[in-house]
């Protein structure tokens, strides 16, 4: 009884959980390192491709905040509509199960947002490797 309650909190990978359970925290942060990993054989083949150290550190440094500015956000957040982001956020009860997205919802202006800073990321990082 005391065990499941100790699951329930976030501390469950200190805990001995249910495996699903703990598959189900320890798979939170499997894009991050799956991005991370992607990112390291980019600037790997970066480097390998043009032998500039100046061209893989530039990658790195967008790659970083290109995975950062995806991964990272409070979700639960941005997952409102776009004119609801100046309100602040309603506190949730601790009795209600933790914020779960159960796939990335697309709103028009969350679109015209990320395209716009991300295609312009893009276009001076594919400009500097190109050069």
């Amino acid at each position: 009884m005391l065990q499941e309650a100790m699951c329930r909190t976030d501390h469950a990978l200190l805990v001995g959980c249910s495996s699903s359970r703990r598959r189900r925290t320890m798979a939170d942060d499997s894009v991050l390192r799956y991005s991370l990993v992607l990112l390291g054989a980019v600037v790997l083949g970066i480097g390998m491709c043009t032998l500039s150290f100046t061209k893989m550190i530039a990658t790195y440094v967008f790659g970083l905040l290109a995975i950062s500015g995806l991964v990272l956000p409070d979700w639960e957040f941005f997952d409102r509509d776009f004119y609801q982001w100046l309100s602040p956020m309603p506190a949730r009860d601790p009795s209600t199960p933790a914020y779960r997205p159960a796939r990335f919802r697309i709103y028009p202006m969350r679109l015209v947002l990320f395209t716009t800073v991300y295609g312009f990321g893009l276009y001076k990082w594919w400009n500097f490797i190109t050069n």
